[in-house]
């Protein structure tokens, strides 16, 4: 901490008795936790201790809370059953039902723009194979006239002279 410019003290009551302070990675250690699970904590939950101390710059910066606030929110939260949440506000299963329908129509409208979209491509590539399937019958018709015509010329002036005027 020796950096004044790395350190920032957010709860002032705290300078002179960061002995009473714990960073993450130490309090994730002390209650048995992996570090992130702390983070998760102090991000999801509005009454996880405030932190009263940071250090270092950018990413990789220290969080410091108060030992004592840590280890009162940790055994509150490790005390709970596992899966166990808080229930959020009820909601009455008519406006449930209602946004089921709502979103079910939003899906059925966007899903027929597709189906519409979609529909107009599938023409427009049916269009274009019929037109390259008569490309290909001509261009094989072509090919196959070519062919016989090489064909002609290398056998026809054997063909056309009479075997009694050949040279022996």
């Amino acid at each position: 901490m020796s950096n004044i410019e790395s350190v920032t003290w957010l709860r002032d009551e705290y300078r002179g008795r960061e002995g009473e302070l714990v960073n993450f990675a130490g309090g994730a250690a002390l209650v048995g936790v992996s570090r992130s699970t702390v983070s998760n904590w102090a991000k999801r939950h509005s009454d996880f201790p405030k932190i009263a101390l940071l250090t270092g710059i950018g990413e990789r910066r220290a969080k410091y809370v108060p030992h004592a606030e840590f280890l009162d929110f940790a055994r509150a939260q490790l005390s709970k059953e596992p899966g166990s949440k808080t229930p959020g506000p009820h909601r009455p299963a008519a406006l449930i039902r209602a946004e089921k329908v709502d979103h079910a129509q939003r899906q059925i409208a966007r899903l027929e723009a597709l189906e519409e979209r979609q529909a107009v491509t599938l023409a427009n590539t049916r269009r274009a194979l019929a037109k390259h399937r008569a490309q290909l019958v001509i261009a094989q018709r072509q090919l196959e006239a070519e062919v016989g015509a090489v064909r002609q010329l290398q056998e026809g002036p054997e063909e056309s002279v009479p075997p009694d005027s050949v040279p022996r």
